[in-house]
């Protein structure tokens, strides 16, 4: 009962949220009243990550950019641990005046709430999305030697070896094992979850052939590159264009299969909506840069410039998505 009912507020949550962002997204063009005195200092982005994680990459690319159209430095302070409740609880207690952004992963937003029993701020009252930098995709990819070539042959090795293949994620509720029980529950295989304490850990496995396959968040792509490991599938909708013959998992069979997030800013609740539309003009604007574009896809991701209430929906659909997988697979965080 008490999972149903977090899980229950946290839908009611997300839907204020989407219409707290709509209401932000409304200040456009001639419309701002932009306030004289902002940005009146520094603005400060926390990464609730590490350095050299996606977030803190995606961040540094877009912040030279933005403080040259803001006419005011931008600093990036990483403040991880907790998977990104530190820094995010950093940006929740600052003054909402825009001078303090989030710059976050998306499972900050759609995962936490479901696999945590206790968080110490309510994301959806809390935060405020300002603008998507980029669409993290996640790509399965097998260990050398395994012997199947495609999603078909693989999901017919799991099932003709149940229990026998393993496979390897960041941690209990990270995006890459979300992603490995959406794959067993949806082809109906069974394969044995094996939790490292970080992505790289986990490839470092793959590559020594100690586990079967991995969902890649971008790290592994040098490997494939040179014929280390072997890509059967894109974990999305659609192809991603940085390998484009390399099909989509809704394309080889499992239909709706999306295990992406997005990565992106956020502001304390009550920022003023003009900051968040100026914000948000400024980010997108960035996102089409060639230099920043390079950054964004040389972690395998795709750049997604959308308004403040865009991203907001984007975030509640893969809320309800990873909330239906966690529920059903009674998953929780180490």
């Amino acid at each position: 009962m008490q999972n149903s009912h977090r899980f229950d507020v946290r839908r009611r949550m997300l839907t204020a949220a989407g219409l707290a962002a709509a209401g932000a997204a409304g200040f456009s063009g001639a419309a701002w009243a932009q306030p004289e005195s902002w940005p009146g200092k520094p603005v400060r982005v926390i990464v609730n990550f590490p350095p050299g994680s996606s977030p803190d990459v995606l961040a540094r690319a877009v912040a030279l950019p933005l403080q040259q159209a803001l006419g005011q430095p931008v600093v990036i302070e990483n403040r991880s641990g907790a998977s990104g409740m530190i820094g995010a609880e950093v940006v929740v207690k600052a003054p909402a005046d825009g001078h303090t952004l989030l710059m976050t992963a998306g499972s900050t937003i759609t995962t936490n709430p479901f696999i945590y029993p206790k968080i110490p701020y309510d994301t959806a009252r809390d935060l405020v999305p300002v603008a998507a930098t980029a669409r993290i995709v996640l790509f399965l990819v097998t260990k050398p030697g395994l012997p199947v070539k495609d999603v078909r042959e693989l999901l017919a090795h799991m099932k003709a070896n149940p229990g026998k293949l393993s496979y390897g994620s960041a941690g209990n509720g990270t995006g890459p094992h979300l992603a490995g029980e959406m794959l067993k529950s949806q082809a109906g295989v069974f394969a044995v979850h094996v939790p490292y304490r970080g992505a790289s850990p986990a490839l470092q496995d793959l590559l020594a052939g100690q586990i079967d396959f991995y969902f890649d968040p971008g790290i592994a792509l040098s490997h494939v590159r040179a014929g280390k490991l072997r890509m059967l599938a894109v974990a999305a909708l659609r192809r991603s264009s940085i390998f484009p013959d390399v099909p989509s998992l809704d394309e080889a069979g499992l239909k709706g299969f999306d295990a992406g997030t997005t990565h992106g800013f956020y502001a304390p609740a009550g920022t003023p909506p003009e900051v968040i539309a100026r914000l948000n003009l400024e980010i997108n604007r960035i996102l089409a840069l060639p230099n920043v574009h390079s950054q964004i896809a040389a972690i395998g991701a795709e750049p997604t410039p959308l308004t403040p209430a865009q991203f907001a929906a984007q975030m509640r659909d893969d809320s309800r998505r990873y909330a239906a997988i966690i529920k059903e697979r009674n998953i929780q965080a180490d």
